[in-house]
């Protein structure tokens, strides 16, 4: 999926409000010191659900009752952030249950079709008074404005220094359609779901069974193709809730349509994934890497992967340092098989461009304008190979000084 053209895609102002049908609310209600710490998401209608979890053997209670409903009609969801509500034991289970209770009697439906999500510290419990209390009063305020929207994207950030969302809409059986998304993530984010939450909405009629097979395949090539830092976490989840408002003809069967919805949907994972690595925690530079020609897609991937999760390279990034040594070296412990006699490698950005390694040699280069290159915000690696035709792409960024920073105050 990494090669999709976007066709008939407009980007337009706003988030999971935009589509038909849904409501959004975002505030402060005391479970952090001051920012906002609750989101609730709401479909007028029950929605079509599918969603991907974290692959972290320990999973928070919001992570197993979701899991346990997610095949159910959905009616809302409810998000805190602040108190993660991991490895809190039964306590724990029956708090998230209340959360979920909380908002469903609001909306005057069963508990089962209200999924919920938690983000923090993991270990403490949840202030359920504090948090009951809260979801009956945002509860009030659930509008379809952009605004609205906005402020649920606030409600679920951490470390976020800025709130990320994204809407499009496109042409599904000749028929408007729409997609909203929101999403946090800063730290703890790695391939295989990180310390991220994504929670995306449409107004497109589709079944079940598409659904999860088109966000699984997509998450397979956009959220499980970043990294900020190698941790998994224990809370990760993207949700998509589709509640039929446009309606188009259902999307029951594989065809163009239905690429069309695929197509709709990546677009919407691959841009809010991006915009967790530029709010990566203490990140200077945006890293880009591309494999091509691979034997593979897999192998394509673990090369991807394994560049953009080395620490040497993320260093080597910081300081604007074309060490393309640790490049080839991480492509050589992924795991992936490759011919280095055959490779080459090439560094980009908005000031040029540098070949520093061809067919297995080292060439000469400009190394004032290496840094120059380096230097900028956003950088793209091409990592070539001449093994077959399949390529992959992953987003990472550097590791800095002020990652140490922020990852060793974050309890306090």
């Amino acid at each position: 999926m990494s090669q999709l053209v976007y066709k008939n895609i407009h980007v337009i102002p706003g988030s999971i409000t935009e589509p038909q049908g849904f409501y959004a609310a975002g505030d402060y209600i005391g479970i952090k010191k001051k920012k906002k710490d609750l989101s609730l998401i709401m479909s007028e209608v029950p929605a079509t659900a599918a969603g991907v979890f974290t692959q972290n053997l320990v999973k928070a209670s919001c992570v197993l009752w979701n899991q346990k409903n997610i095949t159910n009609k959905i009616s809302g969801i409810v998000v805190n952030s602040g108190v993660a509500n991991a490895c809190t034991g039964e306590l724990g289970a029956k708090n998230n249950e209340l959360m979920a209770q909380t908002f469903a009697e609001c909306l005057n439906v069963d508990k089962n079709s209200v999924l919920t999500a938690s983000t923090g510290v993991i270990g403490n419990h949840l202030p359920m008074d504090t948090l009951t209390a809260g979801i009956k009063t945002v509860y009030k305020s659930l509008d379809n404005t952009q605004e609205a929207a906005k402020k649920a994207a606030k409600g679920i950030m951490t470390t976020d220094t800025f709130p990320k969302q994204v809407a499009i809409e496109t042409q599904i059986g000749g028929v408007k359609v729409k997609f909203g998304g929101i999403t946090k993530g800063s730290g703890m984010i790695h391939p295989n779901m990180a310390t991220m939450l994504a929670f995306i909405t449409t107004d497109a009629d589709i079944s079940r069974e598409l659904l999860q097979k088109a966000l699984s395949e997509s998450v397979d090539d956009t959220f499980n193709m970043i990294s900020v830092d190698g941790d998994t976490s224990t809370n990760d989840m993207v949700i998509v809730l589709a509640n039929g408002k446009a309606g188009n003809t259902p999307i029951d069967v594989e065809d163009k349509e239905y690429d069309k919805f695929k197509t709709a949907l990546h677009y919407i994972n691959t841009n809010l994934a991006k915009q967790i690595i530029m709010d990566g925690e203490g990140v200077t530079r945006f890293l880009e890497v591309t494999v091509k020609r691979a034997a593979t897609k897999q192998d394509a991937k673990k090369i991807a992967k394994s560049i953009i999760t080395s620490n040497l390279v993320k260093t080597a990034l910081f300081g604007a340092d074309a060490n393309w040594g640790r490049i080839i070296c991480a492509a050589g412990y992924s795991g992936a098989k490759f011919d280095p006699e055959k490779t080459c490698i090439e560094f980009s950005s908005n000031s040029g461009a540098i070949i520093p390694f061809v067919s297995g040699e080292p060439v000469p280069f400009d190394e004032d304008k290496a840094l120059k290159v380096l230097k900028e915000k956003e950088i793209k690696i091409l990592f070539t190979l001449e093994d077959g035709k399949e390529e992959a792409t992953a987003w990472g960024c550097d590791l800095s000084y002020d990652y140490v920073k922020i990852n060793g105050e974050y309890r306090t």
